[in-house]
């Protein structure tokens, strides 16, 4: 299995790119979240992968993030989600974005992804949920860590989701906890 890959980004064809790790070329299909975040032509790069080995194909996807990849690897594992349409999510949605959806059974967030019908979002929900809690709500640890504290207070997972809603991103973890339950407080 190739885990990682750390080269020069040879080329950009979305949604492929091109990393050239010791004069090998490897070819590797990316959401476009990843390849919005990746160095220019020429520049280091640094890649998470997950191989896919079929009967006539070797398959390599590439992503910028370990949550990236941990969510393409939970997406694929569900029965009729092939790695073009955990591709789509991912380019479509942020984990983050993706983990509060599930969390809060929110289809509609779904179905807004090309190719991701009404049938198909409720499985994705119904197959996701509680495999995505540690990349909720867009801002990394600190909000996982929120949340977490939040639902040991006695708060569900979906209450502490939407208290996290109006909060800043960077705001110290701390500071977010009394935020998320100022907000709690208000309903």
């Amino acid at each position: 299995m190739i885990g990682r890959l750390s080269g020069k980004l040879a080329g950009k064809h979305p949604p492929q790119v091109l990393v050239d790790v010791g004069g090998v070329a490897y070819e590797l299909d990316v959401p476009m979240s990843t390849l919005y975040a990746l160095p220019g032509v020429g520049e280091p790069v640094t890649l998470f992968t997950h191989l896919v080995v079929r009967e006539h194909a070797h398959n390599l996807y590439g992503f910028a993030t370990q949550e990236e990849r941990s969510a393409f690897r939970q997406l694929i594992r569900i029965s009729g989600i092939g790695a073009r349409t955990a591709l789509a999510v991912l380019s479509g949605m942020s984990v983050a974005d993706l983990a509060q959806a599930v969390a809060l059974q929110d289809g509609g967030r779904l179905t807004k992804v090309p190719g991701i019908g009404n049938k198909t979002a409720e499985r994705l929900l119904l197959e996701l949920k509680g495999k995505l809690a540690d990349a909720v709500s867009g801002a990394g640890e600190s909000r996982g860590d929120v949340t977490h504290a939040l639902v040991a207070l006695g708060y569900s997972e979906k209450e502490a989701l939407g208290a996290l809603k109006g909060l800043a991103a960077d705001l110290p973890l701390a500071e977010a906890i009394r935020g998320a339950l100022k907000a709690l407080a208000k309903r």
